[in-house]
């Protein structure tokens, strides 16, 4: 049972047992005779409390039910209906349809006895008188007495429940978000996947129609020769510093993805493609001059780029893909190069 619901119940039976203590009061003064059933329900309260994290959860709150409704059956036989302790029978309705374990049927059917219950309270009391007779004062006492106890709980109940659909709430948020999060990332670079990159892209051509735009595809040369040479833990240590350049680099100029494998796809929002070649140019220099080290190894390597500019007519897959036919083109004509 999760801990705001035994929360809750601890609540609702710390509060009912002061409660019988001041009923028992309230009569002895009133009604000049001390009448020892509320302190029984006092104790059997007490004992339920001071065993509830003890017992089961589902127990314990059958227990507070049984006290409740006990409690309401003396409460209208002794005095009266006027004084409304029978609306103690509230927060056991809210235990339990709280209740996460109890099905709907069994809530509904709980309902519908606790309030025939009730009605049957009420049947009785206009057919007989109250055993205790409360003065005016007492009575006004009394009512507000049950009053503060119902709603008190009521209250508590609700703050406790509230909050924990609220963290809950709360948590699925931040899970979500995070799942998202990793939907749309590479696991070894951290950066953002393909899906990833395609949807921000699209959502800037949705929202921007009129600006211009780049995008450029870059594969590391050579690559399969330092998986051969040093092993495929150095092509991921190569892949991950290679990521992190990028990323300390990017600044406002671009949004860097893993496109698949070695490649990596930049989207240069704003940019016409000389603007996009001047700032690949620069990265393509800065990967060159970016020392390695791998276990006593010491290598650099170089990466091929292609460009295309937006024609603010093709699809997405036409211009990625003219991207990535004049990455071909430089793969072909020497590497190590920006084709535009």
């Amino acid at each position: 049972m999760p801990a705001y619901y035994r929360n809750a119940l601890a609540f609702n039976e710390m509060l009912l047992s002061f409660y019988f203590v001041v009923c028992f009061a309230l009569i002895g003064i009133s009604a000049h005779q001390w009448d020892w059933e509320p302190v029984a329900f006092f104790v059997v309260t007490i004992v339920v409390l001071l065993n509830g994290h003890k017992m089961n959860a589902r127990i314990n709150s059958v227990a507070y039910a049984a006290i409740s409704i006990a409690w309401c059956w003396w409460h209208n036989e002794f005095l009266g209906w006027h004084y409304s302790g029978h609306l103690l029978l509230l927060p056991v309705v809210l235990l339990v349809f709280f209740n996460i374990f109890n099905p709907p049927w069994f809530k509904i059917a709980m309902c519908a006895a606790l309030f025939a219950f009730r009605m049957v309270l009420f049947s009785r009391s206009m057919n007989a008188v109250p055993v205790y007779t409360l003065g005016h004062t007492a009575g006004i006492v009394a009512q507000t007495v049950n009053s503060i106890t119902l709603f008190g709980i009521l209250a508590a109940d609700a703050i406790l429940f509230s909050s924990s659909i609220q963290d809950t709430e709360r948590k699925l948020r931040l899970d979500n978000q995070e799942l998202h999060k990793e939907a749309g990332t590479d696991p070894l670079t951290q950066l953002p996947n393909r899906r990833a990159m395609i949807n921000t892209i699209e959502q800037f051509r949705k929202t921007n129609p009129e600006e211009p735009f780049c995008v450029a595809i870059a594969d590391i040369d050579f690559f399969k020769k330092v998986n051969d040479t040093y092993g495929h833990n150095c092509g991921d240590y190569t892949l991950k510093t290679l990521a992190e350049l990028f990323r300390k680099n990017a600044g406002q100029d671009y949004i860097v993805c893993r496109w698949g494998g070695e490649e990596f796809c930049f989207f240069l929002p704003g940019k016409n493609i000389d603007q996009a070649w001047n700032v690949m140019f620069d990265l393509n220099s800065a990967v060159k001059k970016m020392p390695l080290k791998y276990e006593e190894n010491e290598f650099s390597i170089t990466i091929t780029i292609g460009i295309e500019e937006n024609d603010f007519r093709s699809p997405m897959e036409d211009i990625l893909a003219l991207a990535d036919k004049k990455l071909y083109m430089g793969k072909i004509t020497g590497r190590d190069k920006v084709v535009m």
